[in-house]
């Protein structure tokens, strides 16, 4: 269907559209034409992919003299596949109406593991080994090399695409990673260059967090994008952790060992080269004097991760004099490694400042602030200049230049903490210093700063107004969305106590209770009873989780689950948690039926869906707050509290509340689907924890489902099914219509849509 929102004609590839479908566009179309960022919170199985793609491609057609292009950030393969297929759908229907003239290039970008067609390569099992089997074939020097000598092994798929030079280009279309590879194998072209090559051409980009919001990697990927951007997060409920993780480092004793033994390798290099080819050392030299910026284009497959911090006018400077020379570079990286394995021997918690830790250093170890901010440039430059291919031999070495470079660069947002072990461990000593981020809009900021328009959006964002604390922002349009149903699939209830009065909760002083591990196992076995097909539950760690299993599992409990459902349990192993998953679908399919048993902020609480047979109810056993003695967490509460005003409570409550919306969130995938959700811990009965759940889910939760216990919930369970089990009409009464095709949307005008939603 097509249909006018303002000025903008949007093409939308299905023949209805849901009505917060609709609003979900007014409001971001606002956005777009404010030139601003926004928030948008949009409850899960209500088509935000295909809203957003429709919405942006149509106003980038409506305006050709100044055509956006669109930057759509994911945090999984899995999803970033998705949204291409999406796009592929809509990309057909819009030539289908407009002809050639919308034509659009639309890209995926993953690392080469996912791109690589080169089977030699392809056979390293991690990420970092096939990056560096990548380089061990098409660096320049080894390029060079192997004109004179033809028995020096290259890459065929990249000498193919740098022959081809200006001709390497992809036609346009919509291409996923399995249509990247395909074509390369069909032209003999790398599709990994190829698709960061065509990066700067697309209209349409789609890739992983990391890409903008790491600045080692979005320093070479994303620094061409143009500024006339619309950049959008999709499901970003964690943003704030992903912004965090980019800019902290944690240096263990093996690190250490480690990077020892990458200085003694570079060291043998530097003799070699001063035996054989004493010019390129002088020259690098002349170049540092200059300045690191200096060091002109880098052929694309010699470019190595960015400098984590510095912006453009510090890389004009000369490298300070101490280490310019490549032997004096080693003696400063020794004393800093040598000065870091000192501090790892220590019996007590030490948290210090990064000014601390750096006039630590410069008096003790003799190195100033100045030389450590050039640590990971000059480490980059040597690597360059001794021709050193095998690059994930040497990420230790990266690692302390990468931790260097942040202390020398930030004075504030971070802390550097020293632990002797894991407080749940003592008695295993496992020395680590950890450069932790406290400040999530340090790496966003450059984000924000550089593109028109941020949309960051999911189907959990409440509260929705500490988001902009957070990331320190403003943003011009924020809005949460409710979910329009033409019956109540949905049925949240918060249970309190058991069958025999007795409250439960994982409160830390209750939660091993005999009497609250056998109401929550009671619950389930009364559940597994009347539920069809699937049900998943979630703990609070994984600890809690085998805890309790195990408790069950004497008490007898879940031999009687097992009569009625089969248990698969998610573990920390992803192979065998696939294998669970799998099963599980097969169990659902056949009839059987079967429990899931997962943990919030694991694996499958982000990413997998249980639709339709697969989640017909998912019990949240306690809340999944954070470890609350974590030191890294106390710092961060702290800085939060001092910066943001945000008070400690508040924000461990939000960051539990969204992860349970999360894991709760995995049964409704479309509004064609039902579920229950079992909130089961008294404290879901506070308004002030409650209230912090998205409004899609506080809707249906009615007062007479919020003290509830076993026996009641499962009267309401039954009475639940029972309802859902009843023919439908899918469209919507005449009062309040749930799918709008296009003809409704002409009759109405923008306030109807409003009216009815709201």
């Amino acid at each position: 269907m097509k249909f006018q929102i303002e000025d903008v004609t949007v093409y939308f590839p299905y023949d209805h559209i849901y009505p917060e479908q609709y609003s979900y566009m007014i409001e971001l179309k606002r956005a777009l034409d404010a030139k601003g960022h926004c928030l948008l919170e949009m409850p899960t199985g209500t088509g935000k992919t295909i809203a957003l793609l429709s919405l942006i491609t149509s106003y980038s057609l409506s305006k050709p003299q100044s055509p956006i292009k669109l930057i759509y950030c994911t945090r999984t393969v899995h999803e970033m596949e998705k949204t291409l297929a999406e796009l592929k759908l809509l990309h057909n229907y819009q030539i289908k109406h407009l002809g050639p003239q919308a034509r659009i290039l639309a890209i995926g970008l993953s690392s080469r593991k996912n791109l690589c067609v080169n089977p030699t390569v392809l056979a390293a099992e991690n990420r970092d080994s096939v990056d560096a089997g990548c380089r061990k074939l098409t660096a320049s020097w080894v390029r060079a090399m192997a004109a004179e000598n033809p028995n020096v092994p290259t890459c065929q798929f990249f000498e193919n695409y740098e022959k081809a030079a200006s001709a390497a280009v992809l036609p346009p279309g919509v291409y996923t990673l399995q249509d990247l590879r395909a074509f390369g194998k069909e032209k003999g072209w790398c599709p990994y260059f190829l698709a960061r090559h065509m990066v700067q051409f697309a209209n349409v980009v789609v890739y992983s967090y990391q890409y903008l919001l790491d600045p080692k990697v979005a320093g070479i990927i994303s620094k061409e994008m143009q500024k006339e951007s619309v950049v959008v997060f999709d499901e970003a409920h964690n943003i704030d952790n992903v912004c965090i993780e980019a800019l902290s480092v944690s240096v263990r004793r093996q690190t250490l060992e480690g990077a020892t033994r990458n200085l003694n390798r570079i060291s043998q290099e530097i003799d070699r080269f001063k035996a054989t080819d004493a010019s390129r050392l002088r020259s690098e030299y002349n170049r540092l004097v200059e300045g690191l910026a200096l060091r002109g284009n880098l052929p694309i497959t010699d470019t190595w991760l960015s400098n984590p911090a510095l912006p453009d006018d510090i890389l004009k400077e000369a490298v300070p004099g101490n280490i310019r020379r490549a032997e004096h570079f080693l003696h400063v990286l020794r004393r800093l490694v040598q000065y870091l394995r000192g501090r790892l021997e220590t019996d007590n918690v030490e948290k210090e400042s990064p000014v601390g830790f750096v006039a630590s250093i410069s008096s003790h170890a003799g190195i100033d602030q100045k030389t450590l901010k050039f640590c990971y440039d000059r480490l980059h430059s040597l690597m360059l200049t001794l021709e050193i291919t095998d690059t994930d031999e040497f990420l230790h070495i990266q690692t302390i230049c990468d931790f260097a470079t942040l202390i020398g660069t930030y004075a504030r947002g971070f802390s550097i903490i020293i632990e002797p072990f894991d407080e749940r461990m003592p008695h295993i000593p496992d020395p680590v210093l950890q450069l932790s981020c406290h400040d999530a809009s340090l790496a966003i900021k450059p984000v924000f700063d550089r593109f028109q328009s941020v949309v960051i959006t999911s189907g959990t964002l409440s509260p929705i107004d500490l988001y902009p604390r957070l990331l320190n922002f403003h943003p011009v349009v924020s809005h949460s969305f409710t979910m329009s149903l033409t019956r109540d699939c949905i049925c949240p209830m918060v249970l309190t106590r058991g069958s025999d009065q007795l409250p439960v909760s994982t409160k830390f002083d209750m939660r091993s209770d005999p009497g609250v591990v056998r109401n929550y196992g009671k619950l389930l076995l009364e559940m597994v009873s009347v539920v069809p097909d699937g049900i998943v539950c979630f703990f609070v760690s994984y600890s809690y989780m085998d805890g309790i299993i195990n408790t069950w599992n004497d008490s007898g409990i879940l031999k009687e689950i097992m009569q009625h459902k089969l248990v698969f349990i998610e573990t920390q192993d992803v192979v065998e948690t696939t294998l669970a998953l799998d099963n599980y679908r097969r169990a659902c399919d056949c009839g059987r039926g079967a429990v899931f048993f997962s943990v919030a902020r694991g694996k499958v609480a982000e990413g997998i869906d249980f639709d339709r047979h697969y989640g017909r109810l998912v019990i949240m056993f306690g809340v999944p707050f954070q470890y609350t003695l974590s030191k890294i967490l106390l710092a961060r509460l702290e800085y939060l509290r001092d910066t943001f005003q945000i008070k400690e409570g508040d924000f461990l409550t939000f960051d539990a509340l969204r992860q349970a919306a999360q894991c709760v969130g995995r049964v409704i995938r479309s509004k064609a689907d039902y579920g229950m959700m079992i909130f089961a811990d008294k404290r879901y009965s506070r308004h002030d924890k409650r209230s912090k759940l998205p409004s899609w889910i506080l809707s249906h939760l009615r007062d007479a489902n919020l003290n509830l216990s076993t026996d009641m919930a499962l009267h309401i369970a039954r009475e639940f099914l029972r309802k859902m089990a009843q023919p439908y009409d899918k469209t919507g009464g005449s009062d309040r219509k749930t799918l709008l095709s296009q003809e409704d949307l002409e009759k109405m005008g923008d306030g109807s849509v409003h009216e009815m939603l709201y």
